[in-house]
């Protein structure tokens, strides 16, 4: 068994053990809108539930050369977003959106993926996506390493659910895996589909 420590490797060396360990990881497709309504639509990993009372999500962004990434930005400054489920069916478009682009321009267009109002938040949502989640800024967490900010930490409480009628069942309240076709991310360039689903019984 190798033993390694966080202090003796470099950030680079930390990243690949922690995206190539903790896997499989759900992927939020998350638009966001700066002060001057420009749309930002971006993929992230560091993304799960954190509580359902009340309903919260986590997001986490890393730092990129020492500038906050537009979609922190933009969530510090309007402390709103929606969250979308990666599917199969939209996962080649939303690849597209991880680009570098500048702050001033909109990653939509490098896309054939479409805009849709809101139904309380001002930031617009993919029509693309099976579920979705309009959130607001329930807190904001600052991770440091000496002294520096390298990373944001978001909880964003739900305020409304949109649930595609092909993967929601409104009599059970359930989401069909089968039909929504999650996609998660692993590690470089490689993602993983819903393969097989078993059941085992909890303890009483």
């Amino acid at each position: 068994m190798f033993e390694r420590s966080p202090s003796e490797l470099t950030e680079r060396e930390n990243y690949k053990l922690l995206i190539g360990s903790v896997i499989p990881r759900p992927v939020a497709v998350v638009t966001t809108k700066s002060v001057n309504d420009i749309v930002n639509i971006a993929p992230f990993s560091y993304f799960n539930i954190v509580s359902s009372n009340p309903p919260i999500l986590s997001l986490a962004i890393q730092g990129k050369q020492d500038t906050v990434k537009d979609t922190a930005k933009n969530i510090l400054e309007t402390r709103e977003a929606v969250i979308h489920i990666l599917d199969e069916d939209n996962v080649e478009e939303a690849n597209k959106t991880a680009a570098n682009l500048p702050n001033e321009e909109s990653e939509l267009h490098l896309t054939e993926l479409t805009l849709t109002d809101s139904a309380i938040i001002s930031v617009p949502a993919l029509t693309e996506a099976k579920v979705r989640f309009e959130t607001t800024l329930y807190e904001h967490v600052e991770i440091r390493n000496k002294n520096k900010v390298t990373a944001d930490l978001f909880l964003l409480e739900v305020q409304k659910y949109h649930l595609n009628e092909t993967v929601y069942d409104e009599k059970t309240g359930r989401i069909d895996p089968r039909e929504l076709n999650a996609i998660s991310r692993l590690a470089g360039n490689d993602y993983a589909a819903i393969g097989e689903i078993f059941t085992i019984a909890r303890p009483q």
